[in-house]
């Protein structure tokens, strides 16, 4: 072999060992980038921006159970990046995540927080998105637990209510059946037969207006309401049972003011203050009706002078079937519909009630709302297709 031969060899070789060396280096510098970025706690900027974007609360933990990053919406969770997560519920979700290489889903409950010792019912997931970081979805269901427990609380509590005059009225016509042959008996059987009957309707019509007040879809016929045809159709309906039970009715406050509403709605729900009112006063006593205008609200108090309310109780008696006085809700033919009624009633409007009470020296309601313009004076007749006698009431 001439030295010609002998020089292109030699070239040859260091050739395919330079280039050799030059992919072993380039394979190197790789992996150690691959390393690094297994290792690297930074997220892309695209995957902060969808965390952030996300309505439950999400966060990235790494292969030590540290926090990297968390969604806005999850600070209800106390969570904070570079320190690990404080509930071991989703400590142990997350490891079983990772662990697994798969998704894991549970539902849980779990405490608020690092200081509270709130709970809150969850679902959690928890899914790998790379080879050290794991993606853990939480999602807040205590709201919906909340109302599916409500939601059976009223089946099981209009269950029991409808059982009572529904009883009452088979025993009375067992009763009636068992009397024919006395007319004075059937009669006296026939009557209670009626009140039950008339207890049945009422409490039905509450638990059906009720209902109505609670569902999504907005109020109808919502438009401009004079507060003075408000109070004037709220009394006419219980000055009977206001003269019956010997309570004097007075009016007074503000006039001619006006709220956005519905009129029926509004109507109802003062009429049943003023007939708690009227039921819980003692003979010879006034119920007093007054209208304070502020330059954005309207107030409607309703104050009487009766048994009062006990603090412990003046929290719940807004709650549906809620009685203070079981035993003189009985003898009134109280529902225990009428306050919640009137708590939803004004929240639709967008208002709220207020209650001072105390023993033996009365209770004083007040329904506030937002204030409206008068209508124009064209306009108001039209609105007003109530009766005539409104008017003279109000004056």
């Amino acid at each position: 072999m001439d030295s010609t031969q002998l020089g292109l060899l030699a070239l040859g070789l260091g050739i395919i060992l330079g280039g050799g060396l030059v992919l072993i280096v380039a394979l190197a510098v790789r992996a150690r980038g691959m390393a690094a970025r297994a290792q690297s706690r930074e997220l892309p900027p695209a995957l902060t921006a969808a965390l952030d974007a996300m309505d439950d609360a999400t966060a990235v933990i790494d292969a030590s159970g540290a926090v990297v990053s968390v969604s806005a919406s999850g600070a209800w969770l106390a969570l904070t990046p570079g320190q690990g997560l404080d509930q071991p519920e989703l400590h142990a979700l997350v490891k079983a995540a990772r662990l697994g290489g798969s998704t894991e889903s549970q539902t849980m409950r779990i405490r608020r927080g690092r200081i509270s010792d709130e709970t809150r019912l969850i679902v959690a997931r928890a899914t790998g998105i790379a080879e050290r970081l794991t993606l853990l979805i939480v999602r807040d269901i205590s709201e919906q637990e909340r109302l599916q427990q409500m939601r059976q609380d009223f089946i099981a509590n209009t269950s029991h209510e409808l059982k009572t005059p529904v009883g009452a009225i088979a025993l009375l016509a067992e009763a009636m059946e068992s009397a024919s042959d006395d007319p004075d008996q059937v009669r006296r059987f026939a009557s209670r037969m009626s009140a039950e009957a008339q207890r049945l309707g009422e409490l039905t019509g509450r638990i059906m207006n009720l209902s109505k007040l609670q569902a999504a879809d907005e109020l109808t016929e919502f438009g401009d309401v004079a507060v003075d045809e408000v109070v004037a159709h709220a009394l006419e309906q219980y000055q009977v049972q206001a003269e019956s039970a010997d309570v004097s009715l007075v009016r007074g406050g503000d006039r001619g003011v006006h709220v956005r509403g519905s009129a029926n709605i509004l109507i109802e729900a003062l009429g049943n203050l003023i007939a708690n009112a009227i039921a819980y006063s003692p003979h010879g006593s006034r119920v007093g009706v007054g209208v304070r205008a502020t330059a954005d609200a309207v107030e409607i108090a309703v104050t009487d002078q009766g048994i009062g309310i006990a603090e412990a109780d003046q929290q719940r008696v807004f709650e549906r079937f809620y009685r203070a006085d079981q035993a003189r809700s009985r003898r009134t033919g109280g529902t225990g519909l009428g306050l919640s009624i009137v708590k939803h009633a004004v929240s639709r409007h967008g208002g709220e009630v207020r209650l001072w009470s105390q023993p033996d020296r009365g209770s004083t309601f007040t329904i506030r709302l937002p204030r409206s313009e008068a209508p124009d004076a064209g306009a108001t007749p039209a609105r007003r297709k109530r009766k005539g006698a409104a008017a003279a009431d109000a004056a």
